[in-house]
């Protein structure tokens, strides 16, 4: 059994404790019994290879064996921001940015956004990053960040770093990008992406005179989580991997 499974406390010593959905499925999904091993990560970098020791109805016990300096991020951090789309597309859109590599993701507030950050719709996405990362392997969770208005991510956002906006017909294009050297991005790379209708005018324009770089994604119209992607996934391109580890401490 070489299942990941997310504990939601740090995993310090020789215990821990698996609870609610990570629990049930390695209970009564995976059928769990004293002596399987397992993969545990906390989110906080590496991860622990773990021994069941006891299955109670709603929680599982642990014996932590080791922990393995394993790390799979990018070498520098990547921020998107974006207006949320429309239902499921959201838990897509948040599914890929933590495949690619994404360390935050910022929930736009643009003029022509149609779904709105509100209610239990952040908790959703938080879940989708636990459950993206079990899958891809990374040991530190893509962070939502608490929902922005475009002006504020756009002056935020560090002179030092890649700030790309997709814009398009802007000269700059997707190659463009992915030759930019990595050292041009030490401070990382923020990403900002509009709703369907685009970002207004006066907001493309906010971001441009404030130093961020017009990146045109082709001739066709993208949806917002494709347009996302695929500027993270030039990014990652861009930046390269950090140096792997895999020493067990």
């Amino acid at each position: 059994m070489s299942q990941r499974y997310f504990v939601e406390t740090r995993i310090s010593g020789a215990r821990a404790t698996l609870v609610d959905a990570e629990a049930h499925h390695l209970a009564h999904v995976m059928r769990a019994k004293a002596g399987d091993q397992v993969i545990l990560f906390d989110g906080a970098g590496g991860e622990y290879a773990a021994v069941v020791e006891r299955v109670a109805r709603s929680t599982i016990e642990l014996a932590v064996l080791a922990h393995r300096a394993i790390e799979r991020e990018l070498a520098a951090p990547v921020v998107v921001g974006a207006s949320l789309p429309k239902g499921d597309r959201q838990r897509w859109l948040i599914e890929k940015l933590v495949e690619l590599g994404v360390t935050d993701f910022v929930p736009l507030a643009t003029a022509r956004g149609v779904a709105q950050p509100v209610g239990n719709v952040v908790d959703r996405l938080r879940r989708a990053v636990v459950e993206a990362s079990k899958q891809c392997g990374r040991n530190r969770l893509m962070q939502i960040q608490p929902p922005q208005e475009w002006r504020a991510f756009v002056c935020d956002a560090p002179a030092a770093a890649g700030r790309l906006i997709a814009h398009p017909g802007a000269d700059r294009t997707l190659a463009d990008v992915v030759r930019g050297a990595p050292s041009a991005a030490a401070a990382g790379v923020f990403l900002g992406v509009g709703p369907e209708g685009g970002f207004t005018d006066d907001e493309a324009r906010l971001a441009l005179s404030a130093g961020w770089t017009g990146v045109d994604l082709g001739a066709r119209i993208l949806r917002v989580e494709t347009a996302a992607a695929t500027l993270a996934a030039a990014a990652a391109i861009m930046l390269g991997e950090s140096a792997p580890s895999s020493n067990d401490a």
